[in-house]
């Protein structure tokens, strides 16, 4: 990784950081609620009655009841992380795809590495 590269990441992952962080610390004190939350707060303003959901969630109905917020948490982990792990193995893939056609580009062309 040349210089410059390593420049530009260390940028990009500040901006990150910065990005996440903004909100947090210029909004003090605000309420950062859900958009369940939000958009059921909606509807009932336009249509003037309570918000009905339309089904309970399926673990709900197998549990009898809510689920605990750790196991919900530990859902949203595991969900994470297999989202992760197919954006990761497709990045992998097409750096690999690069690599095999540059290669095969200097075979043709009679260049050495």
């Amino acid at each position: 990784m040349t210089k410059r590269n390593k420049i530009l990441v260390a940028v990009l992952l500040l901006f990150c950081v910065l990005l996440a962080a903004a909100p947090v610390l210029t909004l003090r004190g605000a309420a950062f609620g859900g958009s369940d939350d939000a958009g059921s707060v909606k509807v009932s303003e336009i249509t003037g009655e309570e918000y009905e959901p339309w089904f309970t969630p399926v673990f709900e109905q197998m549990l009898g009841g809510e689920v605990p917020g750790e196991v919900e948490s530990l859902i949203f982990c595991v969900q994470t992380g297999i989202g992760v792990g197919v954006i990761a193995f497709f990045l992998g893939r097409f750096v690999e795809r690069k690599k095999q056609e540059t290669l095969r580009h200097r075979e043709e062309n009679g260049e050495n590495q």
